[in-house]
């Protein structure tokens, strides 16, 4: 056998455990994500989080949309049992339509208060989910029930990982990195945007998702009337649907408009200065503080 030939055998065995190291990791299965949002009624995380919901789903990770209170007070023309029904079918269709999962919880609206049992039941539904990331409105809003579902959400951040705590459910493997839904509110500090998604590609799949939510969307919930339903076309399903995305081109994009700076940090200025609609979240320090890295294995959307 000549030298040439010996070197190429050498080079190609030098070679193998790479190429075997390769393969194994192309045969790993790839890690699938545990994503549960936190609104105060059944509507609250779709709104906030419908775009990003159908992202993952659609890559095959596992969403869990909660109401914390079951919207039984939301309309104007209805309320106890019969609307808490409705909205929970609701709630449950708009999931379907994202291809995630759904839950309200059984908490009169506008009842919902920071109890050391409504705190137990959070931290279950959390460590049950085993989450890798947790959504919820931020406690300085101006809404009760939204400003103690977040304290009830922030203030379970550190007990699921607590063993007895809550013991029949295990603790979660690794403590979540808490995260919350923007608002307008300025005090103690504004709503900064650590990280924002572009929803352009899911955007007409979240306005599917939202018509299911006729209660709130085409009938005003609790501040509607009358009027609404005319303004609304609410019982034209077609023309409806178009107020409805006109309305939600409007919100996502100027929540666009309004984390542009975030937007161009993380899809690069070209892209960045292009998304028309988006949906934007801040870290609560609360929970694991994930690095810039770790944010983009938690919201895989970016592509090389």
């Amino acid at each position: 056998m000549n030298r040439m030939k010996m070197n190429r055998i050498f080079a190609a065995l030098l070679c193998l455990p790479l190429l075997v190291s390769l393969a194994d990791a192309a045969a790993q299965p790839k890690r699938v994500l545990r994503i549960i949002a936190f609104g105060a009624h059944p509507d609250d995380a779709e709104f906030q989080l419908g775009g990003c919901a159908i992202k993952w789903a659609q890559l095959g990770h596992k969403v869990k949309l909660v109401s914390v209170t079951n919207g039984d007070i939301g309309h104007w023309k209805m309320a106890g049992g019969p609307l808490a029904k409705r909205r929970t079918a609701e709630s449950k269709e708009a999931a379907k339509r994202m291809g995630v999962e759904s839950l309200v919880l059984d908490i009169h609206d506008g009842e919902i208060m920071p109890t050391l049992a409504n705190r137990k039941t959070i931290a279950r539904l959390i460590r049950e989910w085993q989450a890798d990331l947790v959504f919820t409105h931020r406690p300085h809003d101006y809404h009760p029930d939204h400003r103690n579902a977040g304290l009830l959400i922030r203030d379970a951040a550190f007990m699921v990982g607590v063993p007895f705590y809550v013991p029949d459910t295990p603790p979660v493997k690794r403590n979540p990195v808490f995260m919350y839904f923007p608002d307008h509110f300025t005090r103690p500090y504004p709503f900064q945007a650590d990280i924002a998604i572009s929803i352009d590609d899911v955007f007409d799949k979240k306005v599917h998702a939202l018509d299911a939510l006729e209660s709130q969307v085409y009938e005003g919930g609790a501040n509607g009337s009358a009027q609404t339903l005319i303004q609304r076309k609410a019982h034209d399903p077609v023309a409806r649907k178009e107020i409805l995305k006109a309305g939600w081109t409007g919100r996502n994009g100027r929540i666009a408009d309004r984390f542009r700076k975030s937007l161009v940090k993380w899809y690069g200025p070209e892209k960045g200065k292009a998304v028309k609609t988006a949906e934007a979240f801040e870290v609560c320090e609360y929970g694991r503080r994930p690095s810039e890295a770790e944010l983009k294995t938690l919201f895989p959307f970016f592509k090389k």
